[in-house]
């Protein structure tokens, strides 16, 4: 594994596309290791992307795309807007609102991110933020996207983990919501300091906000319809997403009537790009994980760590620090595929939860869209919001703290994860 781990480090450094560092680094394996066939390789690269429980994530990205073209993000945006007008900095305040209500819906971070710049980045430079500030909170808040069900990694984490994927989702959920409330505080801070003041001067009546919550209700019950209906047995989280896709067509058509043949072809050809994406890197990284499970890498890591510590919360520090660094250099979805296998049995031999161990862990490594050097929500945003990405790093400091924050509370009260999956799933 030591070349193969060489040539992975050099080709990502040379800026090689990751799916092609992954693949050529886990058939370099097969190459050099005359006791496998080749022909394994060819076999790990298509039954990865055989699996029925990955079948989900292309079904809950078209189901995304789609809902992004029914007027749902044009009423969420005017909910968020209604709850937060009268807040300081009630643009950003959207923004954080916004990517919780839209967890239902996108389940991907980056795509939370760049959706948020463009819609809410042209009224935030208008009313004077900075422009590193807004492309910092619009980056960080969509990290929420990733933890509020249905989100991808989570996904991910649960098919190669052999974790419940209905846990994790209602895992999610309170973690979800105090991450919004922790980045609103922030915001709130941080906006009375450069005097962003409230665009209203009183808060929503009720009216006003029965009557935005009622032109949301079908994007908002969407996420809880899954929930119970993976935790009651109408679908297995693959079907639910052909559920999704179902439902999506459904409100788009015949609810808010504003899915036409040429949004419909828009949404297919912009799924078929995103999907195709992320399938390639998962059929590669099935090749490099066959060599890191054959070369038995867990089960080396896992006793190497506990020879230092068997106490949980130190083997959180250890693995965080470690997840953080890996988010600076290598895509989420990446680490999602090749730490899993390796880090969660350390985890489990030390008592942690599986359920609790992955929601820390993808929060965690959603951190690093939003670091340097290829945080690709980074570049994203700022690109977007026409900033130099080093500001928008540096004015993105107090809200990393924030989640940080929120993280070590997942880790020192793990009930915050798993109160709801033992109140609805049983312990």
């Amino acid at each position: 594994m030591l070349i193969v781990t060489l040539a992975f480090v050099v080709f990502l450094v040379f800026g090689m596309p990751v799916a092609f560092v992954i693949g050529i680094s886990g058939f370099l394996y097969f190459l050099c290791n005359s006791d496998v066939p080749t022909a394994i390789a060819v076999q790990r690269f298509l039954a990865t992307t055989q699996s029925f429980t990955m079948l989900a994530i292309p079904l809950f990205i078209f189901a995304g795309h789609l809902m992004n073209h029914t007027g749902i993000t044009q009423r969420m945006v005017k909910l968020s807007d209604v709850l937060t007008g009268h807040m300081y900095g009630n643009i950003a305040q959207i923004s954080c609102v916004l990517s919780t209500l839209m967890g239902g819906v996108s389940g991907s971070a980056v795509a939370d991110a760049a959706m948020e710049s463009r819609v809410l980045g042209p009224a935030m430079i208008k009313r004077g933020y900075s422009r590193g500030w807004s492309a910092a909170i619009n980056g960080l808040s969509s990290i929420i996207t990733s933890t509020i069900p249905p989100s991808m990694g989570l996904i991910l984490f649960g098919s190669v983990g052999e974790v419940s994927i209905g846990r994790l989702f209602a895992g999610g959920i309170l973690p979800g919501i105090l991450m919004m409330a922790a980045l609103m505080a922030t915001v709130s801070i941080s906006a009375r300091r450069r005097n962003y003041l409230p665009e209203r001067a009183r808060g929503p009546t009720l009216r006003e906000v029965f009557t935005s919550f009622y032109d949301c209700l079908w994007a908002l019950l969407f996420p809880i319809i899954l929930i119970f209906g993976i935790r009651f047995g109408l679908f297995t989280p693959s079907e639910a997403g052909a559920f999704a896709v179902v439902y999506a067509v459904f409100v788009g058509r015949v609810i808010h009537r504003e899915l036409t043949w040429e949004k419909f072809r828009t949404a297919v050809f912009e799924s078929g790009v995103d999907i195709g994406a992320v399938m390639l890197i998962i059929a590669c990284a099935g090749i490099f994980g066959f060599g890191i499970v054959y070369d038995r890498v867990p089960q080396f890591l896992a006793g190497f760590l506990i020879s230092f510590t068997n106490n949980s919360y130190l083997m959180f520090l250890a693995i965080i620090i470690f997840l953080i660094l890996a988010g600076m250099f290598m895509e989420t979805t990446v680490i999602t595929l090749l730490m899993t296998p390796i880090l969660l049995p350390v985890a489990i031999k030390v008592g942690i939860d599986p359920v609790h161990f992955g929601l820390v862990m993808m929060t965690t490594v959603q951190l690093g869209i939003m670091s340097p050097p290829v945080g690709v929500a980074l570049y994203t945003v700022s690109g977007i919001l026409e900033c130099s990405p080093q500001e928008t790093a540096r004015e993105a400091i107090p809200f990393f703290i924030a989640i940080l924050v929120l993280i070590a509370v997942m880790v020192f009260w793990p009930g915050l994860v798993l109160f709801i999956p033992n109140l609805i799933f049983g312990v």
